[in-house]
């Protein structure tokens, strides 16, 4: 199984996802595009990982690459890859398919309740996440989901937390893959984005929690499982996993 990642700035990596694919034995390859590496052909991946980063979609022009990036996305769909779009990848693979972009009324940075639609119980992330998580959230951007896309989660700050389109695209805009280091590189890094706010947590907030990182990892990881399930077509059981892992 051959994952490729589109990383767009040094201090917002996969964090706990290369830990899952080293211990699958899968091929796990970066492009980061903040350096301007190439990106790949459709060949050299099986399922395609899209992630964070402090860019808006809306103002592509700031950044060239964006435009190569959203082919690319496009590119993978159309090719029947499996795509997962992590907050800005989840905001890009939106506005590649249709959906529109723009800033949420909140920025929501932080532990904070998603809950799941009714919709959820039939798609890639059915049986594996439970009706309400903490998931870890930093964005000051929402989508609206592109045209045939499901719903499949919001919270409190922002009515668009997930969606499907189709059998093998999946957009999150929360993190699982959070880490206590990640998390705190960032709230170090961006520090003054830690205003009084109903939904932003300061850096002790976020990182007091332990069990929360342990947790959402474990859900990412069962939810990669289920996208190589996708790539490869194999069938299974995400309820009873899910129910066997509790």
């Amino acid at each position: 199984m051959k994952i490729h990642c589109l990383q767009h700035v040094a201090y917002e990596g996969p964090a706990c996802i290369p830990e899952w694919a080293v211990a699958n034995g899968y091929s796990w390859v970066t492009t980061r595009l903040d350096l301007k590496e190439d990106f790949p052909t459709l060949g050299e991946f099986d399922i395609l990982v899209v992630l964070g980063g402090p860019m808006s979609v809306y103002r592509e022009d700031r950044w060239p690459w964006m435009r190569q990036e959203r082919q690319l996305i496009r590119r993978a769909i159309d090719g029947g890859k499996v795509v997962l779009g992590i907050c800005l990848g989840a905001q890009l693979i939106a506005a590649e398919l249709g959906g529109s972009v723009e800033a949420n009324d909140q920025k929501e940075i932080g532990w904070f309740d998603i809950t799941l639609t009714a919709a959820a119980d039939q798609s890639i992330i059915g049986g594996v996440l439970p009706e309400k998580l903490a998931a870890f959230h930093w964005h000051g951007d929402r989508y609206d989901p592109p045209p045939g896309a499901v719903r499949l989660a919001y919270s409190e700050a922002c009515n668009e937390q997930a969606f499907q389109y189709g059998d093998r695209v999946l957009g999150l805009q929360f993190h699982l893959e959070a880490t206590p280091a990640w998390v705190d590189t960032l709230a170090r890094r961006d520090h003054e984005q830690l205003v009084e706010a109903p939904y932003i947590q300061s850096r002790q907030e976020m990182l007091l929690p332990v069990e929360n990182f342990a947790r959402a990892n474990e859900f990412m990881k069962h939810i990669l499982d289920c996208l190589v399930d996708v790539a490869i077509g194999t069938t299974h059981d995400p309820e009873q996993e899910f129910r066997a892992w509790l």
